[in-house]
């Protein structure tokens, strides 16, 4: 399951982020969320990793200042 879900995010970041990023429509956080989201499922599995995931994009919005965000 980690393999499966690390492997979507690479596919999604190859192709669906790269065309985001060319409107210029990017992620305020470093590093990205989806980036963030894939070094946690590496970290603390799928289960772990995808909640901590959904934390991260949960604080993505617009009250947000983004900035440097690392996993901990």
């Amino acid at each position: 399951m980690k393999n499966l879900l690390i492997w979507l995010i690479e596919r999604y970041q190859k192709y669906l982020s790269a065309s985001l990023e060319s409107k210029n429509i990017h992620c305020k956080y470093y590093p990205t969320c989806s980036e963030y989201t894939k070094q946690a499922i590496q970290k603390y599995g799928a289960r772990r990793g995808i909640i901590k995931g959904i934390c991260r994009i949960l604080r993505c919005n617009p009250f947000s200042k983004g900035g440097y965000d690392p996993l901990k």
